[in-house]
């Protein structure tokens, strides 16, 4: 491709999607397959310009997907916090952000202690330990995670029964999105995101390819609706996850590139 149609892709890059998103991992795919580039930013600027979500929003929910544990992608980190804050993001939102995102861990316990559960009923071994009421202590921490989180899903029925001294630990780490006091929120003692961004986070991670976790996938969505997110707020979340799978390219571009000019052995 002519020197001047790749000056075209990169402008017309920029015009779409933003000058600060042509990151490195764009910039090697331009300069090794442009017509790749092409179709890429096809699919990338269609969240872009139908926008329902804002652009800082869209920023923050690309920085939940590349932040998270199973993919830490760090040009998508630098460029999507640098984007949010540029289109007027706080802070105090971006951390957020990767607070919420921290919290992909427990999926571990989510899917887990089900399955140990079933195993202990299978092989009839420590019966009393999985089907025993909550004692007070457990009751109190079912409340306070349904009031400081705004839910509560079957799922961690079994985890607080056999464990709550980790349970009350991991609800005061998941919850301090929700309950911090941060100066110049909306609310005091809410966290500085709205709930609805907040679900919305957690959707970004959990349908992101690198994850694809169901149930809370579900628990998510039905929880972003109460909050006042529309279907086409949660799709545009779907979409901006589905980018995800152009880092293939982004990060190998510069590899094929650097193994290709390399002087033959």
């Amino acid at each position: 491709m002519a020197e001047q149609q790749t000056k075209d892709l990169e402008e017309s890059f920029k015009a779409q999607m933003g000058p600060r998103a042509f990151h490195s991992g764009w910039q090697s795919l331009l300069a090794t397959d442009p017509e790749f580039f092409k179709a890429s930013l096809s699919l990338a600027s269609v969240p872009r310009r139908k926008g329902h979500l804002s652009r800082k929003n869209q920023a923050l929910i690309s920085l939940a997907v590349d932040s998270a544990a199973t993919h830490l992608y760090e040009p998508g980190i630098r460029a999507h916090a640098r984007e949010a804050l540029a289109e007027g993001a706080t802070i105090h939102e971006v951390i957020e952000v990767t607070e919420l995102s921290s919290t992909l861990g427990i999926h571990a316990c989510n899917i887990g202690v089900p399955l140990l559960v079933e195993v202990l009923k299978e092989e009839g071994k420590f019966l009393d330990d999985i089907t025993k009421p909550f004692d007070q202590k457990q009751e109190e921490l079912k409340a306070e995670f349904t009031k400081k989180r705004g839910y509560w899903h079957t799922f961690w029925e079994d985890f607080l029964r056999l464990d709550p001294e980790f349970f009350g630990a991991y609800l005061e780490f998941s919850a301090l999105p929700w309950v911090k006091d941060v100066e110049g929120a909306e609310k005091k003692e809410a966290g500085v995101l709205e709930p609805k961004m907040k679900e919305l986070v957690y959707c970004a991670f959990d349908a992101a390819s690198t994850h694809l976790y169901v149930p809370g996938l579900k628990l998510h969505m039905k929880n972003a609706l109460g909050y006042g997110a529309t279907p086409q707020e949660i799709l545009e979340v779907l979409e901006i996850a589905t980018l995800l799978s152009l880092h293939t390219v982004h990060v190998a571009a510069p590899i094929i590139a650097e193994l290709a000019s390399a002087p033959s052995a």
